[in-house]
């Protein structure tokens, strides 16, 4: 029976309008852009499922060094120009990131691609900085309170950069919170195979493990990667770590380096000594106040019957060491105060000790030194202005005197 012209214009309207209903339910995915200084250009995709950051720092620096008695030297330059790239894919569980020095002639700073089975679970492969450093070392440099690290760290140090595979995981214990790292990298610091990719590698690999203790449980969202309490922590919050390394077969004085020297044994073979590093640190805050400590002993080993040349004449005495490895101990204490409308005040004491005091030519010295700085942040640590003095007491005698301004914006 034939179907009339009204009944399938009913069939049609019902039909349309069926269609408008489930498409109306269908909610197209949300794709957001937005910037923010301090944050970057952010991209987020299908409802947050992927995530895309590009972001920066500049910071414009002045600086005068003297000793008494001789003419300042004089420094106008940017201090470190930093671009980066941020991405994660929360479905696939991915994230990475690279990042760039433009001020640095050796630019590469960061790339690792970073895998998240589960919660609190990282496992990262590629260049970024190690845990096997000291706290002050793991931290950004636009987190920094001063311009430079201290001298702990530059002592037994250089970028904290190192090429491997990285491990970490987070567990709470009530309101106890345990963080397990471990480390298999490269031992030779940053372009772990020298200035050419195709390069022999030198040595063995670099084994390292740290854990830290946050006994009144996690710092605030942000706070965790600087010293300044820029969160006011309303209960007092602290992280207690220690780390520990060894470097098989290094060829830097730091472990930091590839191919630097080389040491032989009787036949003319290499043989390369082995560098061990050891670091104790704390960081309390509390409302606005800040403190730091650091401890760090470095040490080497596989070192008997070695020689400075093929030949296999003379070789070197116990104490000569350390004139090619970084020997000794170094302390840093840190403390600070940041009022709630940006105005940070900061000092710090530290010094480092030789293994081996008889040696004049080792390259860590006994030296000790202190500095003040006087900061204003800007939207935390998006902008700021820092103003700072060192003394630092030089093994020759005398003090060298540094005084610094800095400027920084993160875009």
């Amino acid at each position: 029976m034939p179907v009339s012209m009204v009944t399938r214009r009913v069939l049609l309207f019902l039909a349309v309008t069926a269609a408008f209903h489930v498409s109306g339910q269908i909610r197209p995915a949300q794709n957001t852009a937005d910037f923010e200084l301090g944050t970057g250009l952010n991209f987020m995709f299908n409802d947050s499922t992927y995530q895309f950051r590009m972001s920066g720092m500049v910071q414009p620096y002045f600086g005068a060094e003297w000793v008494q008695g001789e003419s300042p030297d004089y420094f106008l330059n940017p201090k470190r120009a930093y671009l980066n790239f941020y991405g994660k894919a929360a479905k696939e569980k991915v994230s990475f990131f690279f990042q760039l020095d433009f001020s640095d002639l050796n630019s590469l700073l960061d790339a690792w691609v970073a895998f998240h089975p589960t919660d609190g679970l990282n496992i990262t492969l590629g260049q970024k900085q190690t845990i096997a450093n000291n706290r002050e070392m793991m931290m950004m440099e636009d987190r920094l309170v001063f311009a430079d690290r201290s001298l702990l760290s530059t002592a037994y140090s250089r970028t904290g950069r190192e090429f491997g595979v990285y491990v970490d995981y987070s567990v709470a214990i009530d309101h106890v919170v345990l963080v397990p790292q471990a480390a298999i990298t490269s031992g030779d610091g940053r372009n772990s195979f020298g200035a050419n990719s195709r390069d022999v590698d030198f040595g063995g690999v670099k084994y390292a493990g740290r854990l830290d203790v946050y006994p009144m449980g996690m710092f605030a969202p942000g706070n965790n990667g600087q010293v300044a309490d820029l969160a006011h922590e309303d209960r007092i919050k602290a992280v207690i770590g220690g780390a520990a390394s060894y470097n098989v077969g290094a060829t830097d004085a730091v472990g930091e380096g590839h191919g630097n020297f080389f040491l032989f044994d009787r036949d003319g073979n290499r043989s390369l000594g082995d560098y061990r590093q050891l670091f104790a640190d704390v960081l309390i805050k509390y409302r606005g106040f800040s403190f730091l400590g650091e401890y760090a002993v470095a040490t080497a080993t596989g070192l008997d019957e070695v020689f400075p040349t093929e030949a296999g004449v003379n070789p070197l005495f116990p104490t000569e060491i350390a004139r090619y490895f970084a020997l000794g101990t170094g302390f840093n204490l840190q403390a600070g105060y940041v009022t709630h409308s940006g105005y940070g005040l900061d000092g710090r004491f530290f010094g480092v000790s030789p293994e081996y005091n008889q040696n004049p030519e080792s390259l860590i010295r006994q030296q000790t030194g202190w500095s003040m700085g006087f900061s204003k942040y800007f939207k935390g640590q998006a902008a700021k202005v820092s103003l700072a003095y060192t003394a630092l007491d030089r093994p020759e005698g005398g003090t060298t005197s540094i005084g610094e301004l800095l400027f920084q914006v993160i875009f």
